[in-house]
């Protein structure tokens, strides 16, 4: 059986040019301007996006494609893709591609949502009676059938992506390359993806390529896995072996305690959030620090934080309401969370933070915020491990204002 995708020898450089300086009229009255010159050379760096990417696809088989920001994912399947051309190398594609790479690829705001699927269905190279016969299934599955005949510019960017994913799903394309571009839509839409990615690649034997830094989407879809770092290959294998290798290396890494947000707003509620014990043993508290913006200190608020471990499994969550804890009387914008005697396994873990005027009203939300980490020199101490379908941990804490 011949490879879906066959990529040999495959790198992408681009070069970085200098900008050159900007020269005041003052400069230029004063004579300075040969100085400058003479000062500044024009320099142009080289940057390799990608280098030496060996790897087959076979058809059928759903990858996924995993690594820190700026690794190479999204290079890589822009090549595969034909959106840009490789520097070395080359790779062979051997079937239809349907790419949803970014919200709004392939589609015209000023057209309706509609037009839009025959557009994309288009480009992608299908017949008009080929797109009219999936027609009905593509806008039943985007949940936008009241919009299908508005402009798509008057779309959200998550109605966006509910229509963009249910045509690359349903106008048949042997390959299917779907990047992060999930993680706008809601989880409810989320989990309607991964069921329907799975469905086409088991039932039609499609093949998949998956760019996700939501490691647990991956576990759930693929079932192969590699990681790319600095833009070269650095393991390819099952899924569960990948991620593995991935999550030590980044283990290794410094961990972020503090969180402060670039270019607040009005609206926006969370300024800041920090670890003030971000290491400690099994059974010990962690404290946490809130602050948050000014004009929301009288209200009545539902702040939720989630434990999220190095998987993207949810290991538990606080709630303040739940706790008895209300945000209506505080004397100052910030609050202070005590989590008591944290009974978790040794490793890595995040804290998320949500608030809302209540439970179905989102004011604000940062995800994967600061990071802890446990070790377990206490050996005697209970630990509990969680696993995914089981019951989330209990864990209590202690809410208070400052």
């Amino acid at each position: 059986m011949k490879p879906a995708i066959e990529i040999r020898n495959l790198g992408k450089q681009y070069k970085l040019a200098t900008a050159e300086p900007y020269l005041a009229l003052r400069e230029m009255i004063t004579g300075s301007v040969k100085k400058i010159w003479q000062g500044h050379k024009k320099s142009t760096e080289q940057f390799w996006a990608l280098q030496d990417i060996n790897l087959d696809i076979l058809p059928g088989e759903r990858l996924g494609i995993i690594g820190r920001n700026g690794a190479g994912k999204s290079t890589l399947l822009k090549i595969i893709s034909r959106i840009t051309p490789p520097t070395t190398g080359h790779a062979t594609i051997r079937g239809r591609v349907g790419s949803l790479l970014e919200v709004g690829t392939g589609f015209h705001p000023e057209l309706t949502g509609w037009e839009n699927i025959y557009l994309n269905g288009s480009i992608l190279g299908l017949k008009r009676a080929e797109i009219t016969r999936q027609l009905d299934a593509i806008i039943d599955f985007s949940g936008v059938e009241k919009f299908i005949n508005t402009p798509l510019k008057h779309y959200s960017s998550g109605m966006q992506l509910r229509l963009a994913f249910s045509v690359a799903a349903h106008l048949e394309p042997e390959i299917l390359l779907i990047d992060e571009v999930l993680a706008v839509g809601d989880m409810e839409f989320q989990k309607k993806c991964l069921g329907k990615m799975e469905e086409v690649s088991k039932k039609d034997g499609r093949t998949i390529l998956f760019v996700s830094h939501h490691l647990n989407s991956i576990m759930k879809l693929c079932t192969k896995a590699i990681w790319i770092d600095q833009g070269k290959l650095q393991f390819t294998g099952p899924v569960n072996e990948t991620i593995g290798q991935y999550t030590r290396s980044v283990q290794s890494g410094s961990s972020d305690s503090v969180y402060t947000r670039d270019g607040a707003t009005d609206d926006s509620f969370f300024l800041s959030t920090e670890i003030l014990n971000p290491r400690i043993y099994i059974g010990e508290d962690l404290a946490v620090r809130v602050l948050f913006t000014e004009k929301y200190r009288k209200r009545r608020l539902v702040i939720n934080i989630n434990i999220v471990d190095e998987f993207d499994q949810l290991v538990s969550h606080i709630i303040n309401e739940d706790d008895g804890f209300s945000t209506e009387n505080l004397q100052r914008n910030s609050l202070s969370v005590t989590l008591k005697s944290l009974n978790l396994v040794p490793g890595k873990y995040f804290l998320s933070f949500w608030a809302g005027l209540d439970m179905l009203h989102t004011l604000d939300k940062i995800e994967k915020a600061v990071a802890f980490e446990i070790s377990d020199q206490h050996t005697f101490t209970k630990r509990i491990a969680p696993f995914p379908g089981t019951a989330k941990t209990i864990i209590q804490s202690v809410w208070q204002g400052g």
